[in-house]
């Protein structure tokens, strides 16, 4: 039996710079959400968590990572302070984990708020979610908590990294 090779996936990657009421965005934001309030045991509603202006510029920005037009992982950041990006909603969906796509989220989201002149990002993640505290300590993150005490006896786990301004 032979077997035809699996082309590379996904063909063709793009990075959609768009707003949290994007349609293709709803996909996403709704398995989150259920994602969030299954691992905590509570409802979780990201549209009252923060207004949506936030993620927009000129101060934030929301990008979606799309597969051949089809959104498959995406994140958001909004201004922290006058120098930090706070990013929010990093998330890859189901189907598609475990190829890279966070990570890939992850620097366009740091080279889109490098861009707009932000010097750092900072961001939390919950206790109950490994994989975000891999990625982020992977990804160069500097843990501001003692990695060595159980998560869940910190909270909300928070982690910044300073960015590379690009020269004009």
């Amino acid at each position: 039996m032979t077997t035809t090779p699996r082309p590379p996936w996904p063909a063709r990657l793009t990075i959609r710079r768009t707003t949290v009421a994007d349609p293709l965005a709803r996909p996403l934001l709704d398995e989150l959400t259920h994602e969030y309030s299954t691992r905590y045991a509570r409802p979780v509603d990201l549209s009252r968590e923060y207004p949506a202006e936030e993620f927009a510029p000129p101060g934030g920005a929301f990008l979606l990572l799309l597969a051949d037009g089809a959104p498959v992982a995406g994140g958001a950041y909004r201004r922290y302070d006058a120098r930090t990006a706070e990013l929010k909603r990093i998330w890859t969906h189901s189907a598609h984990r475990r190829r890279g796509l966070g990570r890939r989220v992850l620097a366009a989201l740091e080279e889109d708020a490098a861009a707009r002149g932000y010097s750092r990002v900072y961001l939390t993640t919950g206790p109950r979610q490994p994989e975000a505290k891999g990625l982020y300590l992977a990804a160069g993150y500097r843990p501001l908590f003692d990695l060595s005490v159980p998560p869940e006896s910190i909270g909300p786990l928070p982690f910044v990294k300073h960015l590379e301004i690009p020269c004009p």
